[in-house]
């Protein structure tokens, strides 16, 4: 009898504190009667109801903040790693190279950013003569003849041995500036597409004197200016058969690129090896630790030499690339087409039937691909056309033409030009 006049007692106070707006007595009184087993009045019930839908709300409320802040940090985190695209830069590029998107696949570039090209290409030839005059004159135009000869083959879509002292002078000379040209833009295009990380780790296979590094480097120097770069490291991982090209690519990045006043940290590794005995140096080889796999103009005109390296580049792919990571191949436009016996035609269609197949061949599956072109057309011009148009429309290699006229008596200007297909894929 006690216990029900209590439980009575109890409700009305209960009553009376909701009355008064007393909500925190009410809730005690609540709990009160709760512990006592009374059964609740269809009024304590609904309290009880609108009590535990305050109490999910809050804890909902609680959750959804906690998700929001986490979702903050992931995205901070990532934009750290990730450079955004700076709508303004890539307006600057766009405009200074002359960029002109055709269709598709095909982007004309007509442009350059002299500010970093001019200085580039001074230095080097500052760094070329300097080499030149170490070796005695009598000696030095035999070497320069030897070495231009056997690089000569590229021209003809021949694969060059590289086996003299100076090859790699006549290919700063010949071919390296616009091969930077040509990765500086494939970079940009892997910027715009927000793919480059800040921090990130590449594997440049047939490595040259580092053109890939270069490009980059001479990339990020052009945002200078335009936006706050977070602090780059790039590990820069060269695999080359020869080691005077890896040699005389860090002299020169050590005399040029590390000059600079850059936020650019680069750690760079060198293994000379040749692809074909690469089976025996796999150990050299991170695992799953490449962002980038590059392979720039190291394609075989040779059909047995193309498979066998390409069953390299397979088990490379396999083995050392990312999950995430991409595959960055840069190939003449003359080489491709004589892969497969065809001709270059002004068709999409048959245009990226043929780079789908190159990608097969590999086990690759294609992100995109531009053609990047001078002239704005597939179809060759002739020599006397081509000549014409340079003059007319592209930058001119200033510093570098009269070394070659002066040591190989090439009587034409020098030009900035693209012929290659700049093409971006992955794992299969």
């Amino acid at each position: 009898m006690n216990n029900l006049i209590i439980n009575w007692w109890r409700s009305q106070q209960f009553k009376l504190s909701l009355k008064r707006g007393d909500i925190r007595r009410a809730t005690q009184l609540l709990q009160e009667i709760q512990k006592s087993g009374a059964r609740f009045s269809w009024l304590e019930k609904l309290f009880r109801d609108k009590l535990q839908l305050e109490r999910y709300s809050q804890e909902y409320k609680r959750q959804t903040e906690t998700l929001s802040k986490q979702l903050t940090e992931v995205s901070e985190q990532k934009d750290d790693l990730i450079l955004i695209p700076y709508e303004e830069f890539v307006k600057y590029i766009y405009k200074i190279f002359n960029l002109i998107q055709h269709d598709e696949y095909k982007l004309q570039s007509t442009g350059i950013d002299e500010r970093i090209f001019d200085d580039f290409e001074s230095k080097l030839v500052e760094y070329l003569k300097e080499e030149f005059n170490k070796i005695p004159e009598n000696q030095l135009f035999i070497k320069l003849e030897d070495a231009l000869e056997d690089i000569n083959n590229l021209k003809i879509g021949q694969d060059p041995d590289y086996r003299f002292s100076l090859t790699p002078h006549v290919y700063f000379m010949k071919y390296f500036l616009d091969n930077v040209y040509c990765i500086y833009l494939a970079w940009f295009l892997i910027y715009q597409d927000a793919l480059l990380p800040s921090k990130v780790n590449i594997l440049d296979i047939a490595a040259g004197p580092g053109t890939v590094a270069y490009g980059l480097a001479l990339f990020l120097q052009s945002s200078s200016g335009f936006f706050h770069i977070p602090q780059m490291h790039i590990s820069y991982y060269s695999l080359e058969k020869q080691d005077a090209f890896q040699f005389r690519g860090l002299q020169f990045w050590r005399r040029y690129i590390e000059s600079r006043l850059t936020t650019v940290n680069a750690y760079f590794r060198f293994v000379t090896t040749d692809i074909f005995t690469w089976k025996t140096q796999s150990n050299n080889l991170p695992k799953d630790f490449f962002d980038f796999i590059v392979i720039s103009h190291c394609f075989f005109a040779d059909p047995a030499k193309r498979v066998e390296a390409n069953n390299a580049y397979k088990q490379i792919f396999a083995n050392s690339l990312k999950s995430s990571g991409y595959i960055l191949i840069i190939l003449q436009d003359k080489k491709l087409f004589k892969i497969y016996d065809v001709h270059q035609l002004e068709n999409q269609e048959h245009e990226k039937n043929v780079v789908e197949k190159f990608l097969a061949e590999l086990g690759l599956e294609l992100v995109w691909y531009r053609y990047l072109t001078s002239t704005g057309s597939r179809i060759p011009l002739s020599g006397i056309e081509f000549g014409k148009f340079a003059r007319q429309k592209l930058p001119k290699q200033l510093y570098m033409s009269p070394i070659l006229q002066q040591y190989f008596g090439q009587k034409h200007q020098l030009h900035y030009t693209l012929d290659d297909y700049v093409i971006l894929a992955k794992k299969s």
